[in-house]
């Protein structure tokens, strides 16, 4: 039987290693083509595609299986669950594969893209710029099609020339920019609060007005300490959360 094939992986040693994989093959699982066969390679095989121990892929996948996105069966294999939760808790340790296992896994819809004024409270992660590119997109449920996320990127315009649209209804935009269109990137800021749904996002949605969301606000840095992107997404607050985890 074929098998999944995930993506790789540059690991940071910073970080745990079975945080990284999981998250990494979280992502890869997330956002994996229908057709895309559901059985995982075996324990060994993926331990030696991340270049990790057999125990750390054990604890990755252990965490896989808590989360619902994997079963694991004796002399059968582990397998993709097809129903997976798509709106689990995501716990942030401040890899960029957590950021992209985040925002991936749903079906997205570009509502558009192309220049725009850059807001005057981004101005100073773009100094000396009036225009960057924007990039309107609409996240939903793969199973259900209610709306889960609106997101809106402003990107560096040269950078935004190198991006085809519609990779960004396949991917994410951290993957997009890393992946394929080469940017290293150096570091990723969150920061994630509480607000009441204006009337825009309260119909794109399909909440009542008022009602209570995430506002995450990520800012991503090449390795010349350049913004390359500034994300601004709307969450339902009924369908996700985040928990960051400090490890001493």
């Amino acid at each position: 039987m074929t098998t999944f094939a995930p993506d790789s992986l540059d690991l940071n040693r910073k970080l745990p290693l079975w945080y990284q994989v999981s998250q990494s093959l979280r992502a890869s699982i997330l956002g994996r083509s229908p057709e895309a066969p559901l059985r995982l390679p075996t324990e060994d095989a993926l331990a030696a595609h991340y270049g990790v121990s057999v125990l750390t892929m054990r604890q990755a996948l252990k965490e896989l299986e808590a989360e619902g996105l994997i079963s694991r069966h004796r002399r059968r294999g582990t397998f993709i669950e097809p129903s997976a939760q798509r709106g689990a808790p995501v716990r942030l340790l401040g890899s960029v594969d957590a950021i992209v296992a985040q925002q991936s896994g749903m079906s997205t819809e570009l509502l558009g893209h192309g220049p725009t004024t850059v807001p005057s409270e981004l101005s100073g992660y773009f100094p000396g710029m009036a225009e960057v590119t924007g990039f309107r997109r609409l996240r939903s449920d793969e199973e259900t099609g209610e709306p889960t996320n609106h997101a809106h990127n402003y990107v560096r315009p040269e950078v935004a020339a190198r991006i085809d649209p519609a990779d960004l209804t396949r991917w994410p935009m951290t993957k997009v920019l890393r992946d394929v269109v080469g940017v290293r990137i150096s570091r990723i800021t969150d920061t994630v609060e509480a607000r009441l749904a204006d009337p825009e996002t309260a119909r794109l949605l399909q909440i009542p007005l008022l009602s209570p969301i995430l506002h995450y606000t990520g800012v991503t840095y090449d390795e010349d300490g350049r913004v390359v992107d500034v994300a601004r997404i709307h969450y339902r607050g009924d369908r996700f959360s985040f928990t960051v985890s400090l490890d001493a």
